[in-house]
């Protein structure tokens, strides 16, 4: 086999999610579109607000020459400006555009970051559940991913995390709102994680990074609000795209923020210019850059989102089905009726609706629901989760 090993492993060990989309079009070619439930992947289903196609139009009926030519590798300078000012007023920090690195997607944006900073043997840790894909894209750059566990309302327990820091750890990934539960990281405890952070510095020798992935950062319910690495650790980046709160998740548009007062700052700045061309990642999509300082203040209905989780989350515990209520994202995170979690899930295929197992996410036990669908089609499932629900006992 020609296959590097390690692709085959991760071959092996391939994202559930996609996996199950695949599934779900499998189904509907057997059973027809409106007979499947695919509530498989987070695919926005909201449409880009209408100031987006409006600036889009404005701009290729512009005859200014050079729109689609190559830039510098970081983005286009009064894009990241742009951000640096969105970004000092939002946190109060004073950023500069050097500290912003415009990247493909906030997957993109995550592999320039652990390129710039993993060493062979250096550690990620990540908090369960998590993005299946945080393994892929620190073995990508020689990483290796460890795990802590989160409570059972799925917040951060910072003795976990001191259980799982070794002196490899490098950095620190959080998720707020996560993918997969829809929680809500409070400040307060993001302070004591950033506290933490700091005394283990000082223990190791070396700079620890907390890395905020936070492309559903906008996505926020019943008026709270996000927390912020930024205020709770020098030493912390945050990673976030356009692909949820302006709906653009095929456009891959998002950016690289790192902290104004992190530790070898400039190094930073200049190790990210290098990693996102190196890696192939030249440029982020230059349209998409463009239309950015034109939509200040420009976001998808959250009040849509908040709907379909309501009446989501209502009819599943109304039907039995043990979860939280999700503060944002798009994703419910119920508790399986049965311990094997995938095989739940496949018993579930059987009513033509496809979920994904807690398993796929570190987390077993639990199947994720994406709610960004129509209501109609949300609606309409169900009378299958009904009958999956009185199938295990639940009611």
């Amino acid at each position: 086999m020609s296959i590097a090993q390690g692709i085959i492993v991760s071959m092996e060990r391939s994202s559930w999610i996609r996996e199950m989309f695949e599934q779900g079009q499998r189904l509907k070619e057997i059973h027809g579109d409106d007979q499947v439930f695919d509530f498989s992947l987070g695919n926005p289903i909201i449409e880009p607000p209408p100031q987006v196609h409006e600036t889009l139009i404005r701009m290729l009926q512009d005859d200014q020459k050079g729109t689609h030519r190559y830039m510098p590798n970081s983005g286009f300078p009064q894009t990241k400006a742009f951000i640096a000012q969105e970004l000092q007023e939002e946190f109060g920090l004073s950023f500069q555009a050097s500290d912003v690195v415009m990247c493909v997607g906030a997957g993109g944006g995550l592999n320039v970051l652990f390129k710039a900073l993993l060493d062979p043997g250096d550690e990620v840790l990540a908090l369960a559940p998590y993005f299946v894909e945080y393994g892929f894209y620190a073995q990508n750059h020689g990483g290796v991913l460890q795990v802590a566990e989160t409570n059972e309302a799925f917040q951060i327990d910072l003795g976990k995390i001191e259980e799982a820091m070794t002196a490899k750890t490098k950095i620190i990934v959080v998720n707020s709102p996560n993918n997969p539960t829809g929680v809500v990281y409070p400040q307060q405890t993001v302070d004591g994680l950033g506290k933490l952070l700091a005394e283990k510095e000082k223990e190791y020798g070396h700079p620890i990074f907390l890395v905020s992935d936070e492309p559903y950062r906008h996505i926020i319910f019943d008026d709270l609000s996000n927390c912020s690495v930024f205020h709770s650790h020098s030493n912390s980046a945050m990673i976030t795209s356009h692909s949820k709160d302006l709906a653009l998740a095929g456009e891959r548009i998002g950016f690289i923020a790192i902290h104004p007062d992190m530790e070898d700052r400039i190094d930073l700045q200049n190790a990210l210019t290098l990693t996102t061309r190196i890696l192939g990642f030249v440029n982020a999509p230059a349209l998409m850059q463009r239309i950015l300082p034109h939509l200040k203040g420009v976001k998808v209905s959250v009040s849509a989102y908040q709907h379909l989780r309501d009446i989501f989350y209502q009819a599943l515990t109304d039907f039995g089905f043990e979860t939280i209520q999700p503060q944002g994202a798009f994703y419910l995170f119920p508790k399986s009726p049965i311990a094997d979690d995938v095989d739940f899930v496949k018993q579930a295929q059987e009513e033509n609706i496809l979920l994904v197992p807690g398993s796929g996410f570190g987390c077993p036990g639990y199947f994720r629901i994406s709610f960004c669908f129509t209501e109609d089609m949300i609606v309409r499932s169900f009378d299958r989760f009904e009958k999956l629900a009185k199938k295990f006992g639940l009611s």
